[in-house]
């Protein structure tokens, strides 16, 4: 049975706190760990993301709370696992960056009909990936150079990604109501990168 979390004198503002409990995802857990980490801090935008994924025959959920406080991003996830014949076990942690030290915000956005696109147009999807240099992706792919018919071998070249923390949001899954609030959150930390958070 879901419970909501009933906000008694906590930092977290009503409408973090509703977007949590809609999640529906232990919502009083998911809220004290996120109360925890905010610290009292004021925060400027949040996104809250729930997701469902397959393993094997098990349905399994995990809900990711986003926080921008004036100096810091604030990351929450949680999920559950059980054992079989034991009770569920469930896993919330949280991690606290300096805005300064967040490297990158990346959208990418997978937009249906773009010949007859226009602003504000919904039906799309988009992948955030927020990265503060915690984890670093490498890609390499084969030299080249400039000569069609050379055929040595140049070796490798790439490129290194800061990747910490992708989300995946929808309009058919999520609703477009979803990837509005995850593109207004993606403008407000994109443009507090270096400093501190202005709020929309």
């Amino acid at each position: 049975m879901r419970r909501a979390f009933q906000d008694q004198g906590r930092a977290l503002p009503a409408d973090l706190t509703s977007a949590i409990n809609r999640a529906g995802y232990y919502p009083s857990l998911v809220c004290d760990v996120v109360e925890s980490a905010v610290a009292g801090d004021d925060v400027v935008s949040h996104l809250v993301h729930q997701e469902t994924t397959f393993d094997q025959d098990t349905v399994r959920r995990h809900v990711t709370v986003l926080v921008v406080t004036r100096r810091r991003l604030v990351i929450a996830h949680a999920d559950d696992f059980a054992e079989p014949g034991s009770p569920a076990t469930a896993t919330a942690t949280t991690e606290t960056i300096p805005l300064g030290a967040v490297r990158g915000v990346m959208v990418t956005h997978v937009v249906a009909d773009p010949a007859n696109f226009t602003s504000g147009t919904h039906s799309r999807d988009i992948t955030l990936t927020l990265g503060w240099g915690a984890v670093s992706r490498l890609d390499l792919v084969p030299a080249q150079c400039s000569d069609p018919e050379c055929t040595a071998d140049h070796g490798l070249e790439g490129t290194v990604a800061s990747d910490d923390i992708s989300l995946r949001i929808s309009a058919a899954a999520d609703g477009e109501a979803a990837v509005d609030a995850a593109l207004a959150f993606a403008r407000v930390l994109s443009g507090s990168i270096g400093g501190e958070a202005i709020a929309p």
